[in-house]
């Protein structure tokens, strides 16, 4: 099973090439590494090109949509080749080491694998409290209300079965859009497990994740969720 590990990187010139890097020597199974250069104006596109004369596993790929998350990430969904694909942040947050164990439950017939920081073994390290409260909030609440089997829902940090992402419709405009997945995939009877996983507050460079600005389609995803669960009574 082929996966396509998505990056979007949007001026992210002071961690790109260590995540590059770790990964390449790190992951022993079979990969592509997707680039997804979202409007960057420093030299993120130059320091992957470079890298890309070492590994020929690298795909450098251009967000030719407006910028902002969810763009970056349609773009690498759709240049992605693999089997599987997982989303992973440019900024070093995501725990390296998990991506082995998602891959092995994915080989056991599951669809999602979701790496999740509040379960047994996962850990949020740093960050807003607020946004930290939020995501748990999110996830158990929607866990207990819809049966999503996952206490993460929030987190990006999710390898999917490429049949997933090309069976259902995305419209998500931010950083919901990992909610928005695994929410939809979830009513149309994908099967979806986790894994835990350590999160850590990125030490270089700047986020363009604004909670306050996220907030509303947040929100909207998530009593849109409980509206179908309602009405078609999905346990």
């Amino acid at each position: 099973m082929k996966l396509s590990i998505v990056v979007p990187a949007h001026n992210e010139e002071e961690n790109i090439s260590d995540l590059i890097i770790k990964i390449e020597e790190l992951l022993d199974l079979p990969f592509e590494l997707v680039i997804v250069n979202d409007h960057s104006l420093d030299h993120t596109e130059d320091i992957v090109k470079r890298l890309a004369n070492s590994y020929n596993n690298i795909k450098l790929v251009a967000n030719e949509m407006p910028n902002g998350f969810a763009n970056a990430i349609r773009t690498g969904f759709m240049h992605a080749s693999g089997d599987a694909v997982l989303p992973l942040m440019a900024d070093l947050c995501d725990d390296l080491q998990t991506i082995k164990p998602m891959y092995e439950k994915m080989g056991e017939g599951v669809d999602i694998v979701c790496g999740s920081r509040y379960i047994q073994g996962g850990l949020r390290l740093g960050g807003s409290k607020l946004k930290g409260f939020l995501s748990c909030f999110a996830g158990r609440s929607l866990r207990y209300l819809l049966g999503v089997p996952t206490s993460d829902i929030a987190n990006a940090f999710k390898m999917y079965r490429k049949e997933v992402l090309d069976g259902i419709t995305l419209e998500a405009k931010g950083f919901e859009i990992s909610m928005e997945i695994p929410i939809k995939a979830y009513l149309e009877g994908f099967k979806i497990a986790e894994v835990p996983t350590v999160w850590r507050e990125r030490s270089r460079g700047k986020s363009s994740f604004k909670i306050f600005k996220f907030i509303p389609g947040y929100l909207k995803l998530y009593f849109w969720a409980i509206y179908k669960r309602i009405k078609h009574g999905k346990k």
